[in-house]
């Protein structure tokens, strides 16, 4: 064995020197011929100093066959002369990367330009994303705009600049690109509502459906009262098809046949006038959210009413009830109401019954006198839901109820960002790093496993949220995807 490894090594050693000398004396050896391991032939300066200063055909032969023009080889070798093969394949292969996409790569950034980006940024994410993928490209734009507009971090009167450029170099890597998070909120307030569109259409929701889901809850909205705005237009556009509204309005202002390219350039425009619209227009077809939002009354709750009137129609039984989420939008509660008796709706939100917040809305004719809570008590903290983070929760994260549950969850690679940024702080995290986490931990519902290490909700833990029996949704081929993407449109059982 160890003659072997010795003449393995020694074989090695020789190729390694035989082509160091290849290379070195390439241009003094002048052969007749080189050959290479494939065996092709390549002439070498000899020959090439007989034929004078015209191009050597079979050099040019060699490189017309890898598929390379004739006239680019002519012009390559007459530039860089053709004793360095390597040097003259390089040269080629950068001359194809500029010349042969110019017609299509001019045209693709002229028309981003024309939506209002800088050819310099524009030739930028071109480069990053490929000339393919238009929606990459608008998006990457998007972020970059908004980046541009982000003001500049105020530094701690009390710290240095050191520790400030540490801290804000730390935080422009916490950027998450990966299927869900992949575009995570930093903390710029001019930018929030570019970094909002960009996470919702990571998520899988359309430009357009973040769009309005932006304009109709306004720019202090969360990402969960978003994905709830538009999980509820999406059920609405279902219901449409079975009950068509009268003086329906067109979605678009435009024509039908509006080119889906130009939907960048009108996205931008809107942005403009998002900061100068109210929250909810004020028409008959709104519905105003009581605050609390405890509905007819929940357990513990002061406030509680015990009557009200139905139409005669609604009396039951039979009962019916109905869900929704309750930022519905415009029309929607109207809607439904209309189909059910006119029925007003009851809104309620579970964070005053368990551990995490859910805004939902429920259509129903069920009497609402004498309620009383079920048994067992439902938790009503995260602590008391799940006692083991106790030990690692900071004393910084100030949560005691989750968010609302999503149809999806944080990425690996947003959870291992965060492990490391703590890790890497001496003692107790700056203030920045702090305000970073939590608002993670808030929009993805991340909770504390184990020192600087915090974690998704697992399928099982979601389901005790809601009400429902451990394994609920395991098992019967539905995978762990769907168990998160059921779980997030359930009802709240409790």
């Amino acid at each position: 064995m160890v003659d072997n490894n010795s003449g393995g090594e020694a074989d090695n050693f020789d190729w390694d020197t035989e082509d160091d000398l290849e290379i070195d004396n390439y241009a003094i050896s002048a052969p007749s011929g080189l050959s290479t391991p494939c065996g092709e032939a390549v002439l070498g300066s000899a020959e090439a100093g007989s034929s004078g200063n015209s191009p050597n055909s079979k050099i040019i032969d060699h490189f017309v066959g890898m598929g390379f023009s004739r006239e680019m080889v002519a012009k390559v070798i007459e530039e860089k002369g053709e004793e360095n093969s390597d040097l003259i394949l390089e040269t080629l292969l950068e001359y194809s990367a500029s010349t042969l996409p110019s017609s299509s790569n001019s045209k693709l950034i002229d028309h981003f330009v024309g939506m209002g980006f800088s050819e310099e940024m524009v030739v930028k994410v071109v480069q990053e994303n490929g000339e393919g993928n238009t929606d990459s490209i608008l998006e990457t734009l998007l972020t970059y705009s908004a980046l541009e507009t982000t003001a500049p971090v105020q530094q701690n009167p009390d710290s240095g600049n050191c520790s400030s450029d540490y801290e804000g170099s730390l935080l422009n890597d916490f950027s998450d690109f990966d299927s869900f998070s992949e575009t995570e909120e930093i903390i710029s307030p001019s930018s929030e509502e570019g970094r909002k569109l960009l996470h919702l259409t990571k998520m899988g929701y359309s430009e357009a459906e973040a769009s309005v889901a932006m304009e109709r809850c306004g720019p202090d909205s969360t990402i969960e009262e978003l994905t709830d705005f538009i999980c509820a237009a999406q059920i609405a556009k279902a219901a449409d098809a079975l009950f068509p509204l009268e003086d329906k309005k067109p979605f678009s202002n435009g024509s039908s046949h509006k080119k889906r390219r130009n939907w960048g350039y009108d996205l931008l425009l809107r942005k403009k006038k998002l900061k100068l619209e109210k929250r909810f227009d004020e028409d008959d077809d709104v519905v105003h959210l009581p605050n609390p939002m405890i509905g007819f009354g929940v357990p513990n709750e002061p406030d509680q009413i015990t009557h009200r009137v139905l139409p005669e129609a609604a009396l039951g039984p039979p009962y019916f009830y109905y869900e929704n989420v309750a930022l519905a939008p415009k029309g929607v509660w109207t809607t439904i109401s209309r189909f059910l008796y006119d029925v007003e709706p009851e809104f309620v939100d579970s964070k005053f019954f368990c551990a995490a917040a859910r805004k939902r809305g429920y259509v129903h004719n069920l009497p609402i006198d004498n309620r009383f809570p079920l048994l067992p008590f439902p938790p009503r903290t995260i602590h008391e839901a799940f006692p083991l983070t106790r030990k690692w929760w900071p004393s910084w994260d100030t949560r005691t109820k989750l968010n609302c549950l999503q149809t999806c969850i944080a990425s690996a690679r947003l959870t291992d960002k965060i492990r490391k940024a703590l890790e890497d702080s001496d003692g107790e995290p700056l203030l920045g790093i702090q305000k970073f986490v939590l608002e993670q931990c808030r929009k993805w519902n991340l909770v504390w496993v184990g020192r600087n290490k915090v974690a998704p909700l697992e399928p099982d833990e979601v389901e005790m949220l809601l009400g429902f029996p451990r394994n609920h949704t395991r098992g019967g081929g539905i995978s762990r995807t769907d168990r998160y993407k059921s779980l997030g449109n359930s009802f709240q059982k409790n």
